[in-house]
């Protein structure tokens, strides 16, 4: 059983915390709930990092998960019928940490001077994307805002989902390549050297192969540091490039035409576009503003380009699937659906709808490339050792011959 920490909101308006044990979020909640009280949040309970930070508090913009839960319980409270000061008001002094307390403390000194939800959010640019802004100003002018909140929240939620998918997928593999390295550097350095003396004593001339993977290992040993000092600092500088527009956009560029990753990415980059998109445009944000909130959440240079082409293109009627379609970046499937809907007049809905489709094809695409990603790996660490250990193997059958 896992301990959970709980926040619910009872009948009488009262917000209350609290630790309780469980199999899951899903289980506590389902408890909570049968005791008719509302349930905010529930999640893991802190760990010492957590209590060191929520003793030492910190400075700082939310983090995504933070956001997400900020918006699903300022909609929770709203549908309730609290007001937006007093649910404000509750979010500060229950928050999690005093990071996330003062920030949603300043939002609320500055909707208490009367100035709409949005506007206060804008003065907090580092937690509160255009997205959220452009979303919550949608749902404020028509009236709806505890809904918007409740779906902006379910978007959030989404798009944390698919990159903790992506990151997921890939760690195996990635742990699966360092073990790889590390024991064929662990062969080379440590092992091989140990049979230098026996063939020195003998005056035995080592083979082609062993000799050359003994030289292999004594570079490693010489140079290794070196080298893992050199590629840091290169890394360190292609970081501070790929800052200037250029590198960045021919860098984003390839990247989408790799082999295996290059369809991956289209594959995410679609996914994010059109839920993004389509989100703004239910929730009554007008086409040219919906794009470009959505421009900004790719964070890719060429699919953004392609995107502000689109945008041009639908300024001046010609719509902006076919711009789309012309940069070649986001899948045919995407462009069909977003044709269509301009074609009916049902763009938001069957840009998520594209969503959806393209959110699975991502999954799918994951799994596929773990499944080639680790055999590979697997195959081409265990065909290293091979080498190695044959290659030590001839040696020895040498050492035999001359003693016989």
């Amino acid at each position: 059983m896992a301990r959970f920490r709980y926040r619910v909101l009872e009948r009488g308006g009262e917000v209350l915390t609290g630790i309780s044990e469980g199999a899951s979020e899903a289980d506590i909640a389902a408890q909570l709930q049968k005791s008719g009280a509302m349930v905010l949040s529930v999640s893991p309970a802190m760990r010492g990092a957590d209590i060191l930070s929520l003793q030492l508090g910190g400075t700082g913009a939310l983090r995504r998960t933070e956001l997400a839960d900020a918006m699903r319980e300022l909609a929770s409270m709203l549908g309730a019928g609290q007001d937006l000061d007093q649910a404000l008001r509750l979010m500060a002094e229950e928050a999690p940490n005093k990071r996330v307390g003062a920030v949603l403390g300043r939002v609320r000194e500055k909707v208490r001077d009367g100035v709409p939800l949005a506007t206060a959010l804008q003065s907090e640019p580092r937690s509160f994307p255009r997205l959220t802004i452009g979303l919550i100003r949608a749902g404020e002018a028509g009236g709806d805002l505890a809904n918007t909140l409740e779906r902006l929240a379910g978007l959030l939620e989404r798009q944390r989902s698919l990159a903790a998918a992506v990151q997921s997928a890939m760690i195996y593999p990635a742990l699966l390549l360092v073990a790889a390295i590390c024991s064929i550097v662990l062969l080379l350095t440590q092992v091989l050297p140990q049979f230098v003396p026996l063939f020195a004593e003998n005056g035995v001339a080592l083979p082609a192969s062993t000799a050359f993977l003994l030289a292999a290992g004594n570079a490693v040993s010489a140079y290794g540091l070196y080298v893992l000092v050199a590629l840091g600092v290169l890394a360190l500088a292609a970081r501070q490039v790929l800052q200037y527009p250029g590198p960045r956009l021919a860098a984003d560029g390839a990247l989408l035409r790799l082999p295996l990753i290059g369809g991956l990415n289209r594959e995410v980059l679609g996914a994010r576009f059109a839920r993004t998109l389509g989100m703004l445009l239910v929730n009554g944000v007008p086409l040219l503003g919906a794009l470009a909130i959505a421009q900004e959440v790719l964070g890719n240079k060429a699919a953004q380009g392609a995107v502000q082409a689109a945008s041009e293109s639908a300024k001046t009627g010609q719509g902006m699937a076919v711009a789309l379609g012309r940069s070649g970046i986001f899948p045919a499937r995407l462009v069909h659906l977003l044709r269509l809907g301009e074609t009916t007049a049902q763009l938001g809905p069957l840009a998520l709808r594209a969503a959806d489709i393209h959110e699975e094809r991502t999954r799918i695409a994951l799994q596929r490339l773990v499944a080639l990603l680790v055999p590979a790996i697997t195959v081409l660490m265990g065909a290293a050792v091979a080498g190695i250990v044959s290659s030590l193997l001839l040696a020895m059958l040498s050492l035999n011959d001359i003693a016989q």
